[in-house]
């Protein structure tokens, strides 16, 4: 159990009867980059079962908080989700990712695309003061099936406005773009419908994509994250990693 520690479960907080977050212990020697990805998971029959979970906490947090669907079969979520304040789980000691800065080159817009839980490495994203002092505007879409599924997304926005450490370098660079697919609300569709009907960039009150200043982070399912691949390579973006920055990256870690 070298490569894992055991941690301690802070707090958990039900959204709807698919998404929870919690938060856990941090070991002091934990490094990571606002972003990326660690394992986590519990022992099972006495042998760790483990997945890749986005830290949704910014580097500088003193706790580890994650963002998590639950899935009735998942072998890990339908366990994790029972899970109470003092309970133990296992965490990895190699945070790893692409949905990390230092993959994108230089910009002046990023857009930080997100449907469900992928929202989380975005979570750790625009609570790092770092993002601000790149980019002249960050953009947050967070695409849900149902209006109840957006309020991890729309409170930690609240909060990072109002945050004594962050909220300055934030000040009206944030913009945040939700949309539901599956009942009535403000805004209604997939992301890459809003993109392709030039809905957001109108309602923005920006330019369509641009590898000359946009910079796009993308997380969510499979499909989504084909999708919107797609529609960068289309508008003439690269797509980047750590060893090569580029002008947009995706996350293919995924829990269940």
């Amino acid at each position: 159990m070298g490569a894992f520690s055991e941690e301690t479960i802070k707090s958990v907080r039900h959204y709807t009867d698919r998404l929870f977050s919690f938060r856990v212990t941090r070991p002091q020697s934990l490094r990571f980059r606002s972003g990326e990805f660690v394992m986590i998971g519990l022992k099972v029959d006495g042998k760790p079962l483990l997945r890749a979970y986005s830290i949704a906490s910014p580097s500088w947090d003193e706790e580890l908080e994650f963002f998590s669907i639950k899935v009735p079969d998942g072998p890990l979520t339908s366990r994790l989700q029972h899970i109470n304040e003092g309970d133990t789980i296992l965490l990895g000691t190699k945070p790893v990712g692409t949905l990390v800065l230092d993959a994108l080159l230089p910009g002046k817009r990023l857009y930080l695309l997100s449907t469900g839980t992928g929202i989380a490495p975005f979570a750790s994203v625009i609570r790092d003061p770092e993002t601000y002092e790149r980019y002249e505007q960050v953009i947050l879409t967070h695409t849900c099936r149902e209006v109840a599924e957006l309020t991890y997304g729309k409170e930690l926005v609240e909060a990072v406005r109002k945050d004594p450490l962050v909220g300055d370098f934030v000040g009206d660079k944030l913009v945040y773009y939700p949309s539901v697919t599956r009942e009535a609300f403000d805004r209604q569709g997939r992301i890459t419908a809003l993109m392709d009907e030039g809905k957001i960039y109108e309602e923005l009150g920006v330019p369509p994509l641009n590898p000359e200043t946009d910079r796009v982070m993308i997380c969510g399912s499979m499909e989504m994250l084909e999708d919107c691949k797609t529609r960068c390579e289309q508008a003439g973006l690269t797509e980047g990693s750590n060893a090569r920055p580029g002008e947009f990256v995706i996350e293919k870690a995924f829990a269940g």
